[in-house]
């Protein structure tokens, strides 16, 4: 930080961090509950399967795994051991790489991605895409991809997925 007076936010500013910063305390805790409620699994557990369900092998290396579902790893070893009581992934050494280590979505986690992606993908839309007008949402986007680009760290690209899992 400089030693320049800050710059404060303006009231438009202020107003919209406000917004920004709701939505992103209560949306997963939304999504969280309605996929408890459905599909017995939480947001995270769904969004590690719906990313593995999305690739041709079903198969990322944890750390693109973590990357795709914006967690750690430490995070997402907890998640795997629990996806891995279901039967729904496995984990295992790459052989490509023996030192690190896949995760693969079974047919059992498939299924179950499949079943759950159709109320999951209600929610969003209630929660999210009927809130706002249909012509707003590609600005959304435009307005997002930025902040969330500077989010990343610098050798991450934005990676648009377009698979069962997230609808």
């Amino acid at each position: 930080m400089s030693d320049q007076a800050p710059r404060w936010l303006t009231l438009v500013e202020r107003e919209t961090w406000l917004s920004i910063s709701e939505l992103v305390t209560t949306l997963p805790g939304a999504l969280d509950s309605r996929l408890q409620h459905h599909a017995g699994i939480t947001f995270y557990e769904y969004m590690v399967m719906a990313m593995l369900s999305e690739q041709e092998d079903r198969t990322l290396q944890l750390s693109e795994l973590a990357e795709l579902t914006s967690g750690s790893l430490s995070r997402l070893s907890h998640v795997l051991t629990r996806l891995e009581r279901h039967g729904w992934v496995v984990r295992e050494r790459s052989p490509r790489n023996p030192r690190a280590r896949i995760a693969t979505l079974t047919d059992t986690g498939l299924a179950k991605v499949v079943a759950t992606a159709p109320a999951h993908v209600h929610d969003v839309r209630e929660l999210v895409f009927d809130a706002i007008d249909e012509d707003d949402v590609p600005e959304l986007a435009r307005i997002l991809r930025p902040v969330l680009e500077r989010l990343r760290p610098p050798d991450r690209r934005l990676r648009v997925n377009r698979g069962v899992g997230v609808g």
